[in-house]
């Protein structure tokens, strides 16, 4: 099966900036209900997404500003799909080095492999910090999903 890639997984409609979240909750909620609208997931993933870091703490927040919000594979996915909150003000995880967040990207898969290359290229995209500065600054859905797409064409 040929590997899904990062501008498929991640449609322009589950990217959406300027979100307004009180705190990391709202945060991980909006990311969630992008993944919601986009028919990756149903709401009970939300709930699971929420409740990973209640129990494991602010592990998700991965890189300064940066949280990959997820859960384990579960009913609740129904397919492989990535989400793109950027806050309009940063929020508070929790971690000690990388908050505060402004950028929440949730992901759901439908199992622990199906998703590896394609977060293995998102990790060496945002990696890049002029690259995640400028994803990070764009206000534009559009934009931000021709980053990706570039990007991709860059690495293939």
């Amino acid at each position: 099966m040929a590997e899904t890639s990062l501008s498929q997984l991640l449609p322009v409609e589950a990217i959406v900036t300027g979100i307004e979240a009180e705190d990391w909750r709202a945060a991980i909620r909006a990311s969630g209900e992008l993944l919601v609208a986009d028919g990756a997931t149903t709401p009970a993933y939300i709930d699971q997404m929420l409740a990973a870091v209640e129990e494991y703490g602010p592990y998700i927040v991965i890189a300064p500003g940066l949280a990959l919000a997820h859960a384990r594979p579960s009913a609740a996915v129904l397919r492989t799909g990535m989400s793109w909150a950027g806050l309009a003000t940063p929020v508070e995880f929790g971690h000690p080095q990388n908050d505060p967040v402004e950028l929440v990207i949730g992901l759901a898969a439908v199992d622990h492999d199906g998703h590896s290359g394609a977060l293995s290229r998102l990790a060496r995209m945002l990696g890049e910090p002029a690259r995640l500065r400028e994803l990070k600054d764009s206000r534009d859905p559009v934009a931000i999903h021709e980053m990706i797409s570039e990007y991709e064409k860059s690495e293939a």
